[in-house]
């Protein structure tokens, strides 16, 4: 055997392509950004997409985007859902192969004077449904011994920034939600990882400029380079076509022994 030889009993899938024909999987948030990306990247790889937001008009945008494509080997289907409605979340999550949990919300104030109300809703849609729906799904993918469930954390699931307590602790008890599904699933060939990207260009971060600013009380202007990207080595935003490869690369073949970790997308604020 040669150095470069595989090992016996290996499965090398180095150039095998993501094929998802004949799976579902759903992605929430797809009404635009990061999880728009997604759903067109897993429909390009067959997969039958439910594409889950609040955003009604955002989602009929993303169909029609979907179907000007022409080349998608799969579908995507509109599921107009507000994830705060917990039973429904884990209802539409039944039958999935694979799971995309991405939907969220931001808003940046000091502790003193973030609104509970709000605080309560960032918790409910990006650590509680997510739970739910891993719950909704997992029953399918245990019984076919295959699944896949990817987390759009955040450079902020490890590491913390003033103003924004609910994101930061909705991110970091993804983390720990993310892993212990890693555990429990994988005697069931079922992986869980999450994704954490700095700062994506979406509306959501579009929207933090102004928050931002006020926060810090700066000009809009000058967020982007002395808050946004100050701690970034790659002084630029991520655009939401990077984080879905590396969600696409999560549910192929090449990541099978990949499970309870996060694929880090920061552009080096972590190396800090």
């Amino acid at each position: 055997m040669t150095a470069s030889s595989p090992l016996p009993g290996s499965h090398p899938a180095a150039s095998t392509p993501l094929d998802l024909g004949g799976r579902t999987a759903l992605v929430t948030g797809a009404a635009s950004g990061i999880g728009r990306a997604c759903a067109l990247r897993l429909a390009a790889a067959g997969a039958r997409v439910r594409a889950v937001d609040r955003d009604a008009a955002g989602l009929a945008e993303l169909t029609a985007l979907a179907e000007r494509g022409g080349d998608l080997a799969g579908t995507v289907e509109p599921h107009v859902l507000d994830l705060t409605d917990l039973d429904a979340a884990e209802r539409a999550a039944a039958g999935t192969d694979v799971l995309v949990n991405n939907a969220g919300l931001q808003l940046v104030r000091p502790l003193e004077e973030f609104p509970p109300d709000v605080f309560h809703t960032v918790l409910t849609v990006m650590l509680e449904a997510p739970f739910r729906l891993i719950r909704g799904a997992i029953p399918h993918m245990y019984a076919q011994g295959w699944g896949r469930i990817v987390n759009v954390s955040s450079v902020h699931g490890l590491r913390a920034s003033a103003f924004k307590a609910a994101y930061v602790a909705a991110k970091h008890g993804l983390e720990g939600l993310s892993k212990t599904a890693a555990l429990e699933g994988a005697p069931h060939g079922v992986t869980s990882n999450c994704v954490n990207p700095a700062y994506v260009r979406t509306p959501l971060v579009e929207k933090q400029i102004a928050d931002q600013a006020q926060a810090h009380g700066i000009p809009e202007e000058r967020v982007l380079s002395e808050i946004l990207l100050k701690d970034s080595a790659v002084q630029r935003l991520i655009e939401p076509e990077e984080v879905a490869d590396a969600v696409a690369y999560l549910c192929g073949p090449q990541a099978s022994f990949v499970t309870g970790t996060s694929l880090v997308l920061d552009g080096g604020w972590t190396a800090h």
